[in-house]
């Protein structure tokens, strides 16, 4: 059975840092991706960054290129998302996904394993 804890949420000033965690259990490597979606309120669900557990690749989404980070531990099943120079906009709950790769990486339907969320909330 697949299971997500995510942790690491908080509430910082804009500029600030936070960095999230999500450990998987009962998840093979082959062919899987790892990734981070975030939802405001009254917003769709949209990806911000993913990764490939058994290759590294990476994606992002443009909004956070050149602030956020998403890495993994390969041993431990487990994916960061360091998040630098917040902004207010972006103030939401972060998630994180599992699943086969392919179909798209931003794509939520692509993923049919979720994480609680970890709020995250910057101020100006």
């Amino acid at each position: 059975q697949v299971q997500l804890a995510d942790s690491g949420g908080g509430s910082v000033q804009a500029g600030g840092s936070l960095r999230l965690t999500c450990a998987a259990s009962g998840i093979t490597h082959i062919n899987t991706c790892m990734a981070w979606f975030r939802q405001a309120p009254g917003k769709e669900r949209e990806g911000v960054a993913a990764i490939a557990l058994d290759g590294g690749k990476t994606h992002y989404a443009d909004s956070v290129k050149g602030r956020f980070t998403i890495s993994r531990n390969y041993a431990k099943n487990t994916v960061y998302l360091q998040m630098d120079s917040l902004k207010p906009e972006d103030t939401a709950m972060y998630i994180c996904a599992v699943d086969s790769c392919g179909g798209g990486w931003s794509n939520r339907i692509m993923y049919k394993y979720w994480s609680q969320g970890t709020q995250v909330t910057v101020s100006s």
